[in-house]
């Protein structure tokens, strides 16, 4: 209960002079104050106090969204923490409320270089070997593959980012979307029906656990989580998934017993197992009686404690009246789901846990949950500068084709189509598009068949320009995010944004200095552009301490990384954008301004790589919050009135980039020249790769552009060009080629990783 991974300690103390910490002031502090200045139109219903964040769908519905990490487990057990992290967070949106459905899966991964098969090891010895990262990259794609696809959840988002540092830990991302009733129907003395997001023990309910056995795996997983990982981390502590019997759980609870008002609370048994869920469950109504022999095991042989706080998989904790648990119990066994009393909730204030009739654990739940002593954190900043790349004889024609072959950018169908996107029928814009099949940076999908409504998903992350700044690779991740949805049809009227800080070394008072400039930069984006965090996690201790082949002792830190996912509700998917080329003659424009923003970008990394050298600059891209609010507001405009062909947000490799995915998805050449474009751009080099934020790459019917161009006329736009016919991308500058590439030679290298890995 105490470990960080459950207490969120560094984000909760006071750190300098934030007496109310990180969290408090800076991430519910922007959605408070956010949700103030909408007013009326405020869309939040739950947020910070449930398993996931719930906003307004429409009128009868609600949306749930949740995003976990499972970096640890998976560094140790790639198969079994990826499968776990899936079907944990699937549970996440069953523990919403009264019960949410999961109508999608998201992933995102972040592994070291599958080429490096450099041996680590946890122990001088070299008993503990790690495994590689291909080795890695392999389980937890099948992981989320199993755990999904076996759950019946459409996997419909995901992205997947390399660099070494990842060796030593990858970060897991795994979310779920949910649906479910704003009100379920009346039952009882209840003639309006009850909300379907809030809950509440009562003194008196069964204390109820549906779902799997309890083994000895996930023992410790809580506080493995929290630490380094090095020769003392136990592979017990992962956990053993099974989604066929979480399946069933899923339908017996959401499908039947939830509309049935069977019982009045119920939340899912993840970190710490029912020692944390029946503790938290025991808040809502003041106390617990907890009898542990009753708890159904996979073996004998454990002692209580392994049984108090055991992972073990697809558990859930409901609090069932005494009165309903007959009706219940006989419900759960008609599914095959196992359902065992283990104790009573009370009113006491005391957690009381007993082991055949002998009480082993009597504590004031106040002091439970909130008598870890505070510390008081510093943090100290430290200014890293990197050199310049120098360029001038860099062949830009050469270097177009490295990006694009380059893992950060090349297409990963071979993940794509292992997960199944169209379970349930509600896909709108897949995970690939096109003939071209690129893979796409936002979805949307329709989560009831009978409404227009979809859901648009998005995310922003960049590991590498933390080391730059901190605060700006959090606003470019948020500036992402966002762009990434509204180039797809979203809204930024009714749009969310969730956080997943992944750090590392959490007590080194330079890497809290970096985590407090980009919580601050969270706040000041989201209260910038107005969408609310409603959801979020932290993994503070991404870190590796071992022993290289040759028994040295090695040490591997991530980047400071943050992950922002968005979600937003379209009221129409028909409006809905795809990124790729669609019309040959149709007029090209890029929207926004460039600068000499190449800091950490993936032009710089690729020159750093092959002079070996650390020279990836210093002008990180930074977000115009004016300027951009003005270019996505006008942007949903055009897409609103069907002004558009094709909308796609320039991210990793710039303009260049953006133009050759557009170009691959279309299977359509197009004619570009790079003269006049909007900004402070003053090198050739800029214009293809900078990595400015804020830009939208779109095609336009010529029978549309004057309408177009009447909207878009206070905004920084330019048209660079046409799509043409001769299935070649030819970039032009001063009236000279400076990249001409045939379609299908790029479809090549664009699909070429995934090729190999297929």
């Amino acid at each position: 209960t105490w470990s960080e991974h459950c207490k969120h300690t560094i984000f909760a103390n006071q750190i300098d002079d934030i007496k109310d910490g990180l969290y408090k002031t800076y991430i519910k502090g922007a959605t408070n104050l956010i949700r103030k200045q909408k007013g009326y139109k405020d869309f939040c219903v739950s947020v910070f106090s449930d398993n996931s964040g719930g906003i307004i769908f429409d009128n009868d519905y609600l949306i749930t969204h949740k995003v976990e990490t499972h970096n640890s487990p998976s560094a140790l057990d790639p198969f079994g923490g990826a499968i776990t992290g899936i079907v944990g967070v699937n549970r996440d949106t069953i523990g919403f409320g009264l019960g949410a459905k999961p109508v999608a899966n998201i992933y995102g991964f972040c592994f070291g270089n599958v080429e490096n098969d450099k041996a680590l090891y946890r122990d001088k010895e070299k008993k503990q070997k790690m495994f590689p990262p291909k080795r890695i990259m392999d389980g937890v794609i099948k992981g989320v593959n199993v755990g999904g696809n076996c759950s019946g959840i459409p996997t419909v988002s995901g992205f997947v980012k390399y660099d070494d540092r990842f060796r030593g830990k990858p970060l897991i991302f795994v979310g779920t979307v949910g649906i479910i009733p704003r009100n379920l129907p009346p039952s009882g003395e209840d003639k309006l029906g009850k909300l379907s997001h809030e809950k509440s023990a009562e003194a008196g309910d069964y204390i109820v656990v549906v779902g799997g056995r309890v083994g000895a795996d996930g023992i410790h997983g809580a506080t493995f989580s929290s630490v380094t990982m090095d020769s003392t981390s136990p592979a017990t502590a992962v956990q053993i998934g099974d989604p066929i019997t979480q399946k069933k759980l899923s339908d017996a609870i959401v499908k039947e017993a939830r509309g049935m008002d069977l019982y009045n609370s119920i939340t899912d048994n993840g970190a710490g197992g029912i020692s944390c869920s029946i503790a938290e469950m025991a808040k809502e109504c003041g106390g617990a009686v907890v009898d542990l022999e009753k708890v159904p095991l996979k073996y004998s042989g454990l002692q209580p404690w392994q049984i108090w706080i055991s992972e073990s998989q697809e558990r859930m904790t409901l609090s069932v009246p005494k009165k309903k648990w007959t009706l219940f119990n006989r419900l759960m066994e008609s599914h095959g789901v196992e359902a065992t009393v283990v104790g009573e909730f009370t009113d006491s204030g005391r957690c009381v846990v007993k082991y055949e009739n002998k009480t082993i654990m009597d504590i004031d739940l106040e002091f439970l949950h909130n008598g870890l002593p505070k510390r008081r954190l510093e943090s100290e900043s430290i200014v890293y500068t990197f050199l310049k790349p120098k360029t001038e004889k860099v062949s830009k024609s050469e270097i177009f084709e490295e990006l694009l072959k380059n893992k950060n950018i090349n297409g990963y169908s071979f993940i794509s189509k292992q997960y199944d996107h169209e379970v349930q029928a509600s896909s709108v814009l897949k995970p690939l598009s096109g003939r071209g099949q690129i893979n796409t940076d936002a979805q949307v999908f329709r989560p009831l068949l009978s409404s227009e409504k979809g859901v648009v998903l998005s995310t922003g992350i960049y590991p590498s320009y933390g080391d730059i700044s901190a605060y700006h690779m959090s606003a470019c991740a948020i500036d992402t995010a966002i762009r990434n949805a509204i180039s797809a049809g979203g809204t930024l009227s009714h749009l969310a944004i969730l956080d997943n800080f992944c750090w590392c070394s959490s007590y080194n008072k330079n890497r809290l200095a970096q985590l407090v400039e980009s919580v601050k930069a969270c706040y000041d984006y989201a209260v910038g552009y107005g969408t609310p965090l409603i959801s979020g996690k932290d993994s503070m201790f991404n870190d590796f301490k071992g022993y290289d082949e040759k028994g040295n002792p090695v040490a591997i830190s991530i980047p400071p990384t943050l992950l922002i996912s968005a979600i937003g509700v379209m009221k129409d998917i028909k409006k809905t954008i795809s990124p790729e080329f669609k019309n040959i003659g149709d007029s090209i424009y890029l929207l926004g301004e460039t600068h000499d923003e190449l800091g950490a970008s993936e032009y710089y990394k690729i020159l750093a790589e092959k002079n070996k050298n650390n020279a990836i600059g210093n002008n990180v891209p930074k977000v115009d919050l004016e300027k951009n609010i003005e270019t996505y507001l006008t942007l949903e405009e055009v897409i609103e009135k069907e002004l558009v062909n094709s909308s796609l947000s320039l991210t990793s490799g710039g303009l260049a980039i953006a133009l050759a995915k557009a170009s691959i998805g279309g299977m359509l050449g197009c004619d570009i020249s790079l003269d006049k474009i909007p900004g402070t751009s003053s090198s050739i080099d800029s214009l293809l790769f900078s990595e400015s934020q804020g830009r939208i790459l779109v095609s336009v019917s010529p029978k549309n552009i004057n309408k177009f161009e009447k909207i878009i006329k206070d905004i920084h736009f330019k048209k660079i060009g046409n799509v043409s016919k001769d299935n070649k991308i030819t970039i032009k500058y001063n009236n000279k080629k400076v990249i001409e590439k045939n379609i299908k030679r790029m479809f090549d290298i664009y699909h070429s990783f995934s090729n190999k890995m297929e």
